[in-house]
């Protein structure tokens, strides 16, 4: 399968955005309360895109025909919480006929080339623990080191917070 990585600008916003509302319906269900899926909009999380962009830290995957199939976003740590990790990728979505083909081995590379230009040695990842996307982490060596309670529309669900201490070892 041919997908090209690049990165992401605010052209890119509606894209991105209808990759993020469709794998969070396909990859969520029966995870995540039904209702919080059905009023995810495309309209309510362009926005969220057109202001994410250009910062930076965000790169798509497309197809030949040039439509964006997957994103990545990631950058320095937000929590604070864990001492030794100071970089953290924020999202990696594929729409789910991409998933399992090497896309998003593709996607992870660029956010690791980011951070360590940041000057940043070590990678966080929040993942909630019912998403099957846990064993892609384990598979690329990410360590789990703790878990935390999120609440998504009322429902309280466990996130597994995956860690690699030395990027170095990914590159």
């Amino acid at each position: 399968m041919d997908f090209k990585i690049r990165k992401a600008d605010l052209s890119d916003a509606k894209g991105v955005t209808k990759v993020h509302v469709d794998s969070w319906k396909t990859t969520y269900a029966n995870i995540v309360p039904d209702d919080y899926l059905t009023n995810l909009t495309y309209e309510s999380r362009e926005q969220l895109w057109l202001n994410i962009i250009p910062n930076g830290g965000v790169y798509v995957a497309e197809n030949n025909d040039g439509k964006v199939i997957g994103f990545s976003s990631g950058g320095k740590e937000r929590s604070g919480d864990y001492n030794g990790f100071d970089g953290e990728l924020y999202a990696i979505y594929l729409l789910k006929q991409y998933q399992g083909k090497g896309v998003g081995k593709a996607l992870f590379k660029p956010i690791i080339e980011e951070i360590r230009e940041l000057g940043l040695n070590s990678l966080l990842v929040f993942v909630l623990e019912d998403n099957p996307a846990c064993l892609f982490y384990e598979n690329l060596g990410g360590r789990k080191i703790h878990t935390v309670e999120v609440d998504i529309a009322g429902k309280k669900l466990s996130e597994s917070v995956y860690g690699w201490e030395d990027i170095g070892q990914l590159i």
